[in-house]
């Protein structure tokens, strides 16, 4: 073991996260039983208790059959209720403002037609350049939905010349100066590719302040940096929870609304079963009477399978709580960086996330000069048992989770790189 190992290791001892209470894959490449995971911002790692607690339900529906709705040991007619007191924490929402319920773009799609709503010269939809193309390919679909041309209606956001993230004045400039046409601003809160954690209560107030509704996609986001969406009065939000709140491979996903919407008989909404009163649902009416909250949006009973899987994963989140999470995230990815300033200082590799801990998440992303990110990511899975996460054609992306990562998964990650580009 070498001197950087070593300090790896100590800090470890110092600082350990709570990686015991999830499964890690075994390295099927490398000298470490372990390997070193860095791909929670695409699919996180299952919680140990999660298969246990998934057993129970699946054991009240053999045991109980239809009869689990009222009678399992977590009832299934208000299961999603059993999520609504932690995931509003997490989000920093009132329990009255955030649902698990849906996909993420289902959920994006269904607040769009609530809160999309264009008219005479107000309709563009403001997005990153680089926004997930779910994102992109819903605004332009929510466009073409209202016979807009999409390449008119989407207006997007590119970073100055020569730099990879965006500016928050810039972004407020763009607002000012276009706002009179934008109905919507709906940006990544950390954009997947950069990592780049945007200023969400500054932009918000500026696309409000141009007349927009601004809503956010913080699939990568939520539970990766505290959130205050309630005080930073965002309009909507949307997000998934199977990246960084490790709920499964599509696992369901979340939505918010404020307060100052809910309840409001002017604002169109998609409705289906479970979008009315939980109180009078059985009466079988024919109208809806949707409640004042944002389980409003909510249109089918939530699968109770799926929902397991997040209520575990939101508990871990209540017991260590985001303030000591965002801290520990600070400090790992810290590390991490100082690692790679030496990797990429006589390689042709480019670390193009925020250098400021306050402007990024847990995710350092390296731009691989002339060189792929697949084949890049490949290796250091094959070689070296450090997993990933490739955007090609030339960016990979490492994300040192608080929950689970460790120092020595940095060092592992830092020395791989190092060892598979040649100076």
């Amino acid at each position: 073991m070498n001197a950087a190992e070593e300090v790896a290791r100590r800090r470890d001892g110092d600082d350990p996260g709570h990686r015991d209470l999830f499964h890690i894959p075994p390295a099927t490449g490398g000298d470490h039983p372990e390997v070193a995971y860095f791909a929670g911002n695409s699919l996180g790692l299952p919680p140990r208790a999660a298969a246990a607690e998934l057993a129970a339900d699946l054991a009240d529906w053999a045991r109980l059959g239809v009869e689990g709705h009222l009678e399992a040991g977590r009832a299934w007619l208000p299961y999603h209720e059993l999520l609504t007191g932690p995931v509003s924490r997490l989000v920093g929402a009132r329990p009255s403002e955030a649902v698990v319920m849906n996909s993420l773009t289902v959920n994006l799609h269904l607040l769009m037609a609530s809160f999309y709503r264009p008219a005479g010269a107000r309709t563009r939809i403001l997005i990153e350049d680089a926004a997930f193309p779910s994102d992109s390919y819903a605004v332009r679909s929510q466009a073409r939905w209202h016979g807009l041309d999409p390449d008119a209606a989407v207006l997007r956001l590119r970073p100055r010349p020569g730099e990879d993230v965006l500016r928050t004045a810039d972004v407020c400039a763009v607002l000012a100066a276009e706002g009179p046409t934008v109905a919507l601003v709906l940006l990544g809160g950390v954009n997947y590719l950069t990592g780049e954690l945007m200023d969400i209560p500054a932009i918000t107030a500026a696309g409000q302040a141009a007349g927009a509704v601004v809503g956010w996609d913080l699939a990568h986001a939520a539970g990766n940096v505290p959130l205050a969406l309630h005080d930073w009065n965002v309009d909507f939000a949307a997000w998934c929870s199977y990246k960084y709140l490790n709920s499964g491979p599509g696992g369901l996903a979340g939505a918010f609304v404020h307060e100052r919407h809910l309840g409001d008989p002017a604002l169109p909404r998609l409705e289906g079963w479970w979008s009315t009163a939980a109180a009078t649902r059985f009466e079988m009416a024919p109208v809806s009477r949707p409640p004042a909250t944002v389980e409003a949006w909510q249109v089918s009973n939530p699968p109770i399978f799926a929902m397991g899987p997040v209520r575990t994963s939101l508990e871990l989140f209540d017991k260590v709580g985001m303030t000591a999470l965002r801290a520990r995230s600070e400090r790992l990815t810290g590390y991490l960086a100082e690692l790679l300033d030496e990797v990429v200082a006589a390689r042709p590799l480019h670390v193009i996330t925020p250098r400021d801990p306050a402007r990024r998440g847990c995710q350092l992303s390296v731009r691989v000069s002339g060189g792929s990110a697949g084949a890049l990511t490949r290796r250091l899975r094959e070689e070296y048992g450090v997993i990933a996460d490739a955007r090609e054609p030339d960016v990979v992306r490492l994300a040192p989770v608080p929950l689970y990562s460790t120092y020595h998964d940095c060092w592992r990650a830092a020395d791989a790189l190092a060892r598979a580009v040649a100076p």
